[in-house]
């Protein structure tokens, strides 16, 4: 549906470039958009690749498996069904502390392997493959969602590379809004989890 939204928006514009005369305008500023593209790319690849490597020496050097057991209140309060060691618990403090730290690309691939171990999980209680999505799993996908964040490091990195005269202005709306959005998403989980 997206496509279609997104195909339907660019014919609009270019049937109205053409009708109002201004296609030079609509071609230059294709090329214009699709240049800054990339150079916006380039830029997050950087920032990126800086902060996975970081959650890499994290992972690496134990303050990973230090700061899951700092949130293991928190996660046995959200996933009380989760086995205390099941491999998906560190996944998913994984993912938490990359989105608290506002690194939303460092928090994917751990994101991905929490859903694949709660689907096993899942699919190992009703002893056969299960296609509905588990309470844990619906949890997990909320709190990621709202993700509470510290430091928004990539609104900072976006910021900085529009030239924001103060791109870390933006931390204290970032705290307040998400800190909110994790609290309703906490309220919500428990409620339709009863």
């Amino acid at each position: 549906m997206l496509n279609y939204i997104w195909a339907g928006m660019i014919l609009l514009g270019v049937i109205y470039g053409v009708c109002t005369g201004q296609m030079s305008a609509l071609t230059e500023g294709a090329l214009d958009s699709a240049g800054e593209a990339v150079s916006l790319c380039i830029t997050m690849a950087g920032v990126m690749a800086l902060w996975m490597g970081l959650m890499e020496i994290a992972q690496e050097s134990g303050m990973i498996t230090k700061m899951t057991k700092g949130i293991r209140p928190f996660l046995k309060f959200m996933f009380p069904r989760l086995p205390e060691d099941h491999p998906a618990g560190e996944y998913i403090a994984t993912n938490l502390i990359a989105n608290v730290l506002g690194l939303g690309w460092a928090c994917t691939p751990a994101g991905l392997k929490a859903m694949e171990q709660l689907a096993e999980l899942e699919s190992g209680r009703h002893g056969t493959n299960v296609s509905v999505a588990s309470n844990e799993m619906c949890t997990f996908l909320i709190l990621n969602i709202s993700s509470l964040q510290l430091i928004p490091v990539n609104m900072i990195a976006y910021r900085s590379r529009y030239g924001s005269a103060n791109p870390a202005v933006i931390i204290a709306p970032a705290l307040v809004a998400t800190l909110f959005s994790t609290i309703i998403s906490v309220i919500y989980c428990k409620w339709k989890d009863r």
